[in-house]
């Protein structure tokens, strides 16, 4: 006792006071929820399959697979979104506990399809979720007529069980198939939105950090002038506030380690911490940081089938100058001083 009580005065570990009102119990515990559904949800949906099928209901597993292969590419054919789901009185518990707010600068146009760039990534892209899988925030208050699909690494809608849930919320694939899908639909409507930054972004996302993956990132600028799809930059103040991360710079053993698992499995490992359900010094939970999204004004586009490198390199420009244009006008109203600038790799 002595020894636990030596270590937590060296950690100096700052425990959540008893008296905590519930509502702010019920908004640690949807995010505990959460984090867990981010980490741990899919492996023990797979678990819970391979018991399945190694059970006297092993006839079970064997017609849900073949609902699987019947199924398959409902992920890149807009997925199966539930209102229901998506109007879950959690994620308003959700919203609360950074808190998250959607703010939108202009009306779109609900008779265009729209690719929305979503920036910073972030560690979970918690604005990300929170805005458009859900409806805590208001989506369909805010954008009439228009439907949102956050995109996901395509392997997360193979695994059993888990692949149901994540489509209800409006996640799909982000297989190229399945957002030319989305944004080729007639009559408009649809928003995909793209973490453009993509998984190592996640490496750089640590509070005050203004680093984004993006010169080199022109795919999702293909595929809006191919299907004339009007771009939107997107920016959420406070995405990099939610978590401490090990340092690793560029060059360092820890990030060549985390880079090369990058490209085997397809998902960022960075190195974080936060707080706990019951104390604040460590743990990952997310800290309460206020996450402001702020959709910027559309850039038209033209359909062009066959873009050349000139027009998507002339696209791209007006892309990054939309976005830098949408940072510094907003910079000011969430605490980030003037002499802060965006950076881009």
């Amino acid at each position: 006792m002595f020894l636990c009580v030596f270590v937590f005065r060296r950690m100096k570990v700052e425990f959540a006071p008893l008296n905590i009102p519930l509502r702010r119990r019920l908004q640690t515990a949807a995010v505990v929820q959460w984090v867990f559904s981010f980490l741990a949800l899919a492996q023990c949906c797979l678990a819970a399959f391979v018991l399945l099928c190694v059970s006297d209901w092993w006839i079970l597993a064997a017609l849900y697979a073949g609902w699987l292969y019947l199924d398959r590419d409902t992920p890149t054919s807009g997925g199966r979104r539930s209102h229901w789901v998506r109007s879950w009185t959690v994620w308003r518990y959700f919203r609360d506990y950074f808190p998250i707010s959607l703010v939108k600068t202009v009306d779109l146009d609900p008779s265009h399809n729209y690719l929305f760039g979503f920036h910073p990534h972030g560690v979970l892209v918690a604005g990300g979720f929170g805005n458009f899988c859900t409806e805590a925030s208001g989506f369909s208050k805010l954008f009439p007529g228009l439907t949102p699909y956050l995109l996901m690494l395509p392997f997360w809608f193979r695994v059993p069980f888990f692949r149901e849930y994540i489509m209800c919320g409006g996640l799909v694939s982000s297989e190229k198939a399945s957002a030319s899908y989305l944004l080729s639909q007639q009559g408009g409507g649809n928003a995909a939105v793209v973490a453009v930054g993509g998984a190592p972004e996640a490496l750089e996302a640590r509070p005050g950090a203004l680093t984004l993956q993006l010169l080199q990132r022109k795919g999702f600028i293909k595929l809006a002038l191919k299907h004339g799809a009007w771009l939107v930059p997107v920016f959420s103040f406070g995405e990099n506030e939610l978590f401490d991360q090990m340092e690793n710079p560029v060059g360092s053993t820890l990030r060549r380690v985390q880079e090369r698992l990058q490209r085997v499995m397809g998902v960022a490992l960075p190195l974080v911490h936060a707080r706990g359900v019951f104390q604040y010094s460590f743990g990952l939970l997310p800290y309460r940081k206020p996450i402001n999204t702020i959709v910027g004004r559309p850039i038209p586009v033209v359909q062009n089938p066959s873009p050349t490198k000139e027009d998507i390199e002339a696209l791209h420009v007006l892309y990054i100058q939309g976005l830098t244009e949408l940072f510094e006008e907003n910079k000011d109203k969430y605490g980030i001083g003037g002499d802060k600038h965006l950076t881009f790799t």
